[in-house]
């Protein structure tokens, strides 16, 4: 009964969150441009009045950068470590927005009402729907079920420079027994989406030395190395024919995903060939024999990001330049090590190029990939949750990019992170006309209320 006053609360207060949500937009919290930083304070300071006002105990921390704001309220077993984020992308280009991307407008969609404006849906509204399902349950029972608290970071658009250093440092404030995360999405208007599993993430750069200066192509074009040419032979020989790649133990601690998980993924009535139309092109270049899915969710890559060498202006100049250099990156699943695998591609770059060439690295930091496994007591409550408040069964998905927070708590607290969100595929996340559906917001709000009970009353 008390369960249904709690749903009943999210529609009956529908103008006043909305209302809630839109003041919380107009905040101009990019956290990219220093000449926002005022705002960026501004963002965290409207969340602690925002999470005092429902019940929390709340702080705005100061970091290097941003602020965290850090909130808590409940008691007793167990203890939930909520994430998001309130910072937001830059606005750029400004001119293809339709209304100002910082003074929210409600219009009418496919799949009804939505409101746009950057942070819509990463992360704002994501986020209140999470606090307002918290506000919902202490209005009706006066207390939450279960210790909940909030992590909320102002740097997640920046690569969250503070943020790993804020959890070594606080680490007796966020013993919890689970987090929870808000940052993912539906798999379409209609059905939930859990993500059970993300990409891993490694970064190398890379550039190849030869003469000791530019040289004049007619003079020595032929017996002088070309490091633009061994650049982009070593390089396409990172994958064979089939799209494989061929780093020695590339494929060491890559797992196979279940066939019933499998099963799922191919009655998803996924278009491939919508999947392609879209971006302008027509078939798979990934691994064969996997699927389009398969490749996105659960199977490594190795990409060329950046090229660059030699003359590259206006007109021409026949140069075979000294260097050549390369940005390149890996998406990792199952137990990939990143470091082995940063070992591994120096050693067939430093193997597969010419003797008069050095090679030096410049590497970006590795996260491994995370899964979540399907037995779990948090998937066994959202999956029941999801059902009750959307009556379709929610997809177990993967995840084809890295959310590095979620290694963040594995490593540093050890908790298992639940990642539910319910944005949608159309939302135009770091796009101009950013938008977040109504129906979302709603239905988010009451997700959470049935999960959070789920995991109280399973635990």
């Amino acid at each position: 009964m008390q369960l249904s006053k709690k749903i009943k609360f999210i529609d009956e207060n529908e103008t006043d969150l909305l209302k809630r949500l839109i003041d919380f937009l107009k905040i101009q919290s990019i956290s990219t441009d220093k000449s926002f930083s005022e705002d960026c304070k501004n963002a965290a300071n409207w969340l602690v009045r925002e999470l005092k006002f429902v019940g929390f105990e709340a702080k705005a921390h100061k970091t290097a950068g941003h602020p965290i704001v850090l909130a808590s309220a409940g008691a007793g077993h167990p203890h939930l470590l909520f994430y998001g984020h309130y910072d937001v992308q830059p606005t750029d280009p400004r001119e293809e927005w339709k209304h100002d991307p910082f003074e929210p407008t409600i219009e009418s969609g496919p799949n009804g009402n939505q409101v746009i404006a950057r942070g819509a849906s990463d992360d704002k509204g994501q986020l209140m729907t999470f606090i307002n399902a918290c506000r919902a349950i202490i209005q009706i029972d006066g207390e939450l079920p279960c210790r909940i608290s909030l992590i909320i970071e102002g740097e997640e658009e920046t690569g969250s420079p503070s943020f790993e250093m804020f959890l070594e440092s606080n680490k007796h404030l966020l013993q919890a027994n689970y987090a929870l995360v808000c940052d993912t999405g539906m798999w379409n208007s209609q059905t939930p989406a859990i993500s059970t599993m993300l990409r891993g993430m490694l970064g190398e750069e890379l550039t190849i030395k030869a003469a000791n200066k530019d040289l004049h192509s007619g003079l020595y074009g032929g017996p002088a190395v070309n490091p633009i040419r061994e650049l982009t032979r070593v390089i396409s020989s990172l994958h064979d024919a089939n799209g494989k790649v061929t780093i020695k133990d590339f494929y060491k601690g890559v797992t196979e995903v279940p066939n019933y998980i499998k099963k799922q993924w191919s009655q998803l009535n996924f278009s491939s060939n919508n999947f392609f139309s879209e971006i302008g092109l027509n078939v798979s270049a990934g691994e064969y024999p996997y699927s389009v899915l398969e490749q996105i969710w659960s199977r490594p890559t190795c990409e060329i990001n950046g090229i660059w060498g030699g003359y590259i202006g206006n007109g021409f100049k026949t140069v075979i330049p000294s260097e050549a250099n390369a940005k390149i990156s890996f998406r990792l699943v199952g137990e990939q090590d990143p470091e082995e695998i940063r070992g591994q591609f120096r050693n067939h770059i430093r193997n597969n190029i010419h003797r008069d060439c050095k090679v030096k690295f410049f590497s970006k930091d590795g996260s491994k990939a995370i899964s979540i496994p399907l037995d779990s007591p948090l998937i066994r409550a959202a999956q029941k949750a999801l059902l009750d408040e959307w009556g379709t069964k929610p997809v177990f998905a993967g995840c084809g990019g890295s959310i590095p927070v979620v290694g963040s708590f594995k490593e540093i607290l050890g908790l298992e992170t639940l990642l539910v969100g319910f944005s949608l595929e159309d939302d135009r996340i770091h796009s101009p006309n950013e938008k977040y559906n109504l129906k979302s917001y709603q239905k988010g709000a009451k997700s959470w209320i049935r999960i959070i009970s789920e995991i109280a009353d399973y635990s």
